[in-house]
């Protein structure tokens, strides 16, 4: 099965339509698939759902594509840096639901698993619980969240074969593995392809598996808040 292709319009032909799910990896600006939702935004793909941590910033990551109004709804854990993210949603034009970021990571994890659905205590008491079915474990209430299936996976990782094996490097790895797990399709941009058996199978954090369709690309990697110290 091939699995690399040259570019991300490569990529992404033939898996993208109007209204879709995509699970984008990602924390900040750290481990983004920039290329990829680069080429989402040429493709002129809208009224897309959007489960990934944050938005990224307002001309970076999924911001570019909140500009252009492509996107209907985030499922997110934190809007705070993206102007455009608070303008949209405050105002109407978006819908967003939150999600707490273990609970995100979770169900991400868990569509990827085929595990339906979890119970958790985080949110229990809060507006998160609002219309979630609960359940008494040992004596403390939990609420059920429902595992995450979605139609198309975007990640960035470092390395990957030729077979799909991923490495990624230090926190750029963050939500990409479990992004990656719960696409029907996953689609991953990387800065190193080698041949099989050059990765140390030990250091492999995500196989081939659940890995699609590969791109290698030159990568911007902005710095979201850069903090310095007086020498």
């Amino acid at each position: 099965m091939k699995k690399v292709y040259g570019t991300a319009a490569e990529a992404l032909d033939g898996l993208l339509f109007d209204g879709m799910f995509i699970a984008s990896g990602g924390f900040g600006l750290c481990g983004i698939p920039e290329l990829l939702l680069q080429a989402i935004k040429e493709a002129g793909t809208k009224d897309l759902t959007f489960a990934s941590n944050n938005a990224g910033v307002d001309d970076f990551g999924i911001g570019i594509l909140l500009q252009t109004k492509q996107v209907k709804k985030m499922i997110s854990s934190y809007v705070g840096e993206n102007a455009e993210f608070m303008r949209q949603y405050l105002s109407g034009e978006l819908e967003l639901e939150f999600n707490p970021q273990g609970t995100l990571a979770e169900r991400m994890r868990a569509g990827g698993c085929g595990i339906p659905g979890f119970y958790t205590k985080t949110g229990v008491g809060t507006v998160i619980a609002e219309g979630k079915e609960s359940k008494i474990f040992d004596g403390q209430e939990y609420i059920m969240e429902e595992g995450i299936v979605a139609d198309l996976a975007i990640v960035k990782a470092w390395k990957a074969d030729t077979t799909g094996n991923l490495i990624f490097r230090k926190t750029a790895r963050n939500f990409n593995p479990p992004a990656a797990m719960c696409g029907k399709v996953c689609v991953v941009e990387v800065e190193e392809i080698v041949e099989p058996g050059q990765l140390d199978p030990d250091h492999i954090h995500l196989p081939g598996i659940y890995v699609h369709r590969i791109i290698k690309g030159d990568h911007e990697k902005r710095i979201e808040q850069r903090t310095v110290r007086k020498a």
